[in-house]
């Protein structure tokens, strides 16, 4: 894949790996500098990538990578509520469901984010993520399960 090829299928992804970085990093400009952290790296390796089709979810396990090292530097302070709460983050709209996600342990909502809110097909989330198929259905699962537990508390 050459430069050109690189950056135009970056740019028709560059949402979907912002919201990404956004689920598991929560600040805008974290993961705004996470996908550009994330995107430099993949075009520096891009000619490991075997198959071009297969960019985005490579290139996403790529970012997920970014963003636990930039939480290890964080060394995962908290974040100010008023700073979660921001009005550029789109990643979900209401608020109850966006502090549930936030609740759940990021094993369980990476995969949830990028099953449920990007669309991805099971396979591809477990591609991405860099485990079985399996235990990214299980994960699934059990994110759904610990959702539901926490948006059903919250309404008590």
């Amino acid at each position: 894949m050459n430069d050109n090829e690189y950056m135009r299928r970056v740019r028709a992804i560059e949402g979907r790996l912002f919201r990404v970085a956004q689920a598991i990093l929560w600040r805008e400009a974290d993961s705004v500098d996470a996908v550009q952290e994330a995107v430099f790296k993949g075009w520096m390796k891009k000619d490991r990538l075997n198959d071009a089709d297969r960019l985005e979810p490579w290139l996403t396990r790529i970012l997920v990578n970014v963003c636990r090292d930039m939480l290890r530097r964080r060394k995962r302070d908290p974040v100010p509520l008023p700073e979660q709460i921001s009005r550029e983050d789109r990643l979900c709209e209401d608020l109850q469901l966006r502090l549930a996600l936030k609740a759940l342990p990021e094993k369980y909502r990476l995969p949830l984010v990028l099953h449920h809110l990007q669309g991805w097909p099971v396979a591809d989330v477990a591609a991405a993520l860099g485990i079985p198929r399996s235990r990214a259905a299980s994960r699934l699962h059990q994110a759904r399960k610990a959702l539901r537990a926490l948006l059903d508390g919250g309404d008590e």
